[in-house]
């Protein structure tokens, strides 16, 4: 019987659109799953969508739509997100949906027989940002130390877990199964954690309704983590007539995400399956964070990298790959451009497009296009074999950067052999060169062959293309026996040679998106200071609506908005228009907003965004579209 191999992300949260730390996740979870699936293992790869509790009720309430709105919304995005990153998911979850309903309903049921659940009054902060209930000690003046965010205090009637019950069950799994989280750091906290005690756990709500009915109790809420945490197994029909393939791939093998939410997947989730009878996970892995100017990023902060502009200009694969290649999996990683594009070049433009295109295009020059007889000779058989096993050993070891060093060595090895046999020489010696210049453009035109069966679960779109390049669509793609040196068979027919990277002029491109940091100011003459069509479409004009409105204390002409700009949460601006509009005559009225300003403060409060107006005489006139138009419509 093959492997099996069950591997999840964690489910994404709908209050805002994802950022490159949500695709992090999911592009590493997706490489683990084809690289699984290459292997011949049978593969089951879960993502999918949190849609319950208070930020998401709120977050709706403010735009006058219904929460299961504003979720349908933020989950197009990802749909259309992940096709264009080629995430080859074979489900994808929403806590909204029934049978995700009824698996909480069951591991609530088994909980409950258990004896572990009971009835109480809980008063303690809450961090809303969090969906989190955290302790005394980890708040001052009404903030959470950690995040720096306000907390509320709390008191309603709840049900508890006997999440005090599980603490030397807990211990015990840890140490018997060492490697059950990863990396060792993260083992190690969880560990000191667990070692200092656990509370019981508040686990419904009583002050909102945005969420799964608490069975048997409908003026509760399931609380949010117990809700989401159990999509692991409503996903593959836990609790459900027809469990499907509950009992096939249950336990995970890996659960993915960041480090930030290791303590609930390492906690709480194994102390509920315990108290449910159920199978514990096999491992938990906790990755780094990106970072940009050192700090986490983060949407509350604004310092999150979107991915559109990367993808559109370098294509998806070129993400997937600084992705996996930059960061030391388990670690955190600093993201800037200038990273991007210095790996871009020298790793995919050089390494691997110049290497493939040069013997892609010597070999239709100087061999009518078609593959030499199958050769062993010289240093890059060797160095194949050396790739391939150098490439499965960090691959199981969850080390994928590294794995990508050793299907670069065979690109280096290609590349040195080029350079020392010189084939462009060796067909000017006609006859006396023709042996030297065949087995030169064979090993090379077989090392990229099995280069690119190393590179499909990180790059599948480029891996396509060089198979395609190669004229081996139809050969056998595993990491099994097609790594074997001599797949490539003699006379196959290449391809039409297509440059896979082509080189980036880093200087200009980090011109154009203005973030050439060393770009020195010099005078302009006075027609240079004329826009360009492209600079003016660096503005982001849209159309929005005023939902909140009031006067900034202590200030005249400043009042504070929350405009609704069709996005997740309404947008806070402010604007020096007291003197000619009232705060409450505001509310409703459509505006044009500049939304892609960096934020700045104004009376101490901060403003995301301008909007337009015409200045007459110093006195403001709002500019507003002649008829009602949606929320976020774009000015162009």
């Amino acid at each position: 019987m093959s492997e099996r191999f069950y591997i999840t992300t964690p489910i994404y949260y709908v209050n805002d659109m994802p950022h490159i730390g949500h695709i992090y996740t999911t592009v590493m979870a997706d490489i683990f799953a084809r690289y699984k699936r290459l292997t011949g293992a049978e593969v089951r790869f879960l993502t999918g969508t949190d849609e319950h509790g208070q930020k998401i009720e709120k977050a709706a309430a403010s735009q006058g739509i219904e929460p299961i709105q504003l979720a349908d919304r933020v989950v197009a995005r990802y749909h259309s997100l992940w096709k264009t990153l080629e995430i080859s998911h074979d489900d994808f979850i929403r806590t909204s949906e029934d049978r995700h309903k009824r698996g909480v309903t069951e591991i609530i049921r088994r909980i409950t027989a258990a004896g572990d659940i009971y009835e109480g009054e809980y008063e303690g902060w809450y961090l809303a940002a969090d969906e989190a209930f955290i302790p005394d000690s980890q708040v001052k003046d009404g903030h959470d130390i950690e995040s720096g965010r306000a907390v509320e205090r709390l008191s309603e009637p709840s049900y508890f877990f006997r999440l005090s019950a599980y603490q030397e069950p807990l211990l015990r799994w840890y140490r018997e199964n060492p490697d059950c989280i990863r990396p060792r750091t993260r083992y190690n906290e969880v560990l000191s954690f667990v070692e200092g005690g656990l509370r019981d756990l508040s686990i419904s709500r009583t002050s909102l309704k945005w969420g799964v009915p608490y069975p048997g109790d409908e003026e509760h809420v399931v609380y949010v983590w117990l809700d989401a945490l159990t999509n692991y197994i409503s996903a593959l029909g836990f609790g459900n007539d027809n469990e499907g393939p509950f009992e096939k791939f249950w336990p995970a093998s890996m659960h993915l995400m960041g480090k930030d939410i290791l303590r609930f997947h390492c906690v709480y989730w194994p102390a509920f399956l315990m108290s449910a009878g159920l199978p514990l996970p096999k491992q938990v892995f906790g990755h780094g964070w990106w970072l940009r100017d050192e700090a986490k990023m983060s949407k509350s902060i604004g310092n999150v990298v979107r991915p559109d502009y990367l993808i559109e200009r370098f294509s998806a694969d070129a993400l997937r790959y600084f992705l996996a290649r930059e960061m030391t999996f388990g670690q955190d990683a600093s993201f800037s451009d200038e990273a991007f594009l210095e790996r871009f070049n020298a790793d995919l433009a050089n390494a691997l497009g110049n290497t493939a295109s040069r013997t892609l295009s010597m070999t239709g020059r100087y061999l009518d296009s078609k593959v030499p007889a199958v050769s062993g000779n010289g240093p890059v058989p060797a160095a194949a074999a050396a790739a391939v096993a150098s490439y499965l050993e960090h691959m199981e070891d969850c080390e994928p950067h590294r794995a990508l060093e050793g299907a670069w060595q065979l690109l280096k090895a290609i590349d040195v052999h080029i350079q020392e046999q010189q084939p462009w020489a060796r067909a000017k010696e006609g006859d006396a060169g023709r042996a030297a210049l065949e087995n030169t453009l064979y090993v090379s035109l077989e090392g990229l062959r099995i280069t690119a069966l190393m590179i499909e679960p990180f790059m599948p779109a480029i891996a396509k293309n060089l198979r395609h390049q190669l004229g081996v669509d139809d050969m056998p793609r595993n990491l099994g026996d097609a790594t074997s040196w001599g797949g490539l068979a003699e006379g196959t027919a290449i391809g039409k040679t297509e440059p896979l990277f082509p080189r980036v002029d880093i200087k200009a491109y980090l011109k154009e998106v203005q973030m050439d940091t060393e770009k020195e100011a010099t005078p302009k003459a006075a027609e240079d200071d004329l826009l360009s069509i492209d600079e003016f479409f660096k503005t982001k004009l849209v159309v929005g609506t005023i939902r909140e409105a009031a006067q900034v204390p202590k200030s005249k002409k400043l009042v504070q908005l929350k405009v609704d700009l069709g996005e997740p949460k309404l947008r806070q601006l402010v604007a020096g228009i007291a003197e000619r509009y009232e705060a409450e005559d505001l509310v409703g009225r459509q505006i044009v907003v500049v939304a892609n300003l960096k934020p700045a403060k104004l009376m101490g409060v901060e403003s995301q965004g301008m909007l337009l107006a015409a200045n007459l005489e110093g006195a403001p006139f709002l500019l507003s579209p002649d008829a009602e138009v949606p929320p976020g419509t774009v000015v162009s």
